[in-house]
Formats: structure tokens, sequence, C-alpha cells
């Protein structure tokens, strides 16, 4: 199975705390916290990734080049804003594998990827996600969930308690075919929102740590907490 990692987005929140990078290479414990999600493909013997880069891209691949240790990399950039699903839609061109592993370059979800493929291959699912229960929830939005099958994608609110979409899925490389798509389109909001019931989608529940280092708090949090995966 090989990867994608969405690295393109402009980072506007963190702006403030990274001024002069695109927001997956913000440093965390002087190295980027991009080379930390590589580092976890590593660790589930991911062969190949395919960075979707936009913003600041240079630097990206200045730094990175052609491979990260033992990890493959190739790149696909976006010459001018996509949108998230535009810009996955552009990377699946270079994917040769039947089923693809889809990361954020901003987020980090400790997930059981053999477990979620187990999910994923079990269900026949077109995609899984990998849902994070937590508490007390204002920053993200809940997905609403039968057994494993997903319903329902709900707006941001204040919860008690729900499963939020940490931003780590596999997918058939087939994903997009079936759909009439724009070139410039949100994974999330005009894609899984709009054909949620027209998509075999399935969750992968993991309890396991996660950190999104969208906003200044959580990347200073993340400097702590991170050492641990380094």
């Amino acid at each position: 199975m090989e990867a994608i990692i969405l690295a393109g987005g402009l980072g506007k929140r963190l702006r403030a705390a990274v001024k002069k990078s695109p927001k997956p290479m913000a440093l965390v414990n002087e190295q980027p916290f991009l080379s930390y999600v590589l580092n976890f493909l590593l660790r589930n013997n991911i062969p190949k990734v395919i960075l979707a880069i936009g913003y600041m891209h240079e630097k990206i691949e200045a730094f990175y080049g052609s491979s990260y240790k033992e990890l493959q990399i190739e790149y696909s950039v976006e010459e001018k804003p996509l949108g998230t699903g535009g810009a996955l839609k552009q990377a699946f061109s270079k994917i040769s594998s039947q089923e693809i592993l889809i990361m954020n370059g901003d987020t980090f979800f400790d997930v059981n990827i053999e477990a979620m493929f187990e999910t994923h291959k079990k269900t026949e699912a077109d995609l899984t996600i990998a849902l994070k229960p937590m508490h007390y929830i204002s920053r993200y939005g809940i997905v609403n969930i039968e057994g494993t099958q997903i319903k329902r994608f709900e707006e941001k609110k204040k919860v008690d308690f729900g499963y939020i979409n940490a931003g780590v899925y596999i997918s058939r490389n087939t994903l997009f075919d079936a759909f009439d798509l724009p070139e410039t389109f949100s994974f999330e909001e005009d894609f899984l929102k709009k054909y949620t019931s027209e998509l075999n989608m399935h969750a992968h529940i993991s309890d396991t740590y996660f950190i999104d280092i969208g906003v200044p708090e959580d990347y200073r949090r993340a400097q702590t907490e991170m050492k641990s995966y380094e």
C-alpha cells in the first residue's frame, strides 16, 4: 500500500508561530513535523509516499528530495489551489497500489494501520476513516456511525462526547471515478459530506495519541508530547 500526505495548506492559523515555512515543515523538537508523519509510514512498512504540496512547496522538495530514509518520495504539486479534494484527486494519478493510505501533513494519529486495513477489507469499504473518540469537543465536527458504517458528518459544535475524523484514511484507488467532480473542491465538505449515502464508508475507531498542530497552542503542546515519536 502506498500513501498520500496532504501537505499543501496555507496554515493561516499557525502563521504567528511559523512565519517562513509551510505548516508541515513547522519544527517540533528541531525537526519538521512532517518527518514524524514520514517516520510513522516507515514503521508501518509503507514503501512510497506522494506529497501533495502547494504553498511554499519548494521548501519541502528541497528538504526531502526523492527519499526519506528508506521511503520513496514523489511530489504532486498544485500550480494553483485545488482544495483538499482536488489535490488528492491529482495525487491519485501517481499511485500504483489498489489501496491508498491518506494522511494529513499537519496531524498525527498513532492508529494501528494493519488493524485499520483489516477493517477496510472486512467491510469491503470504498473508504475507511480512522476516528478518535474525544470528550468536550468544540473544535471538530462529529462523525455519526451505526456499527462501523459512517452515516453522517455533523458541523462543529460543543458536545460532551463524540468521534472525530482524525485525518487518516484507507481508500480504493477508484474512489473518485464514479463522480463528476470539479477541478477544485474540498474532500471533506464537497465529497465526504455530499456523497455519504452513495459511498460504502466505514469507521475504524482508535483511542490512541492524536494531535493537530493547526493552532499555536497545540503546536506548542507538540514540542513536549511528540518526543516519544522521534
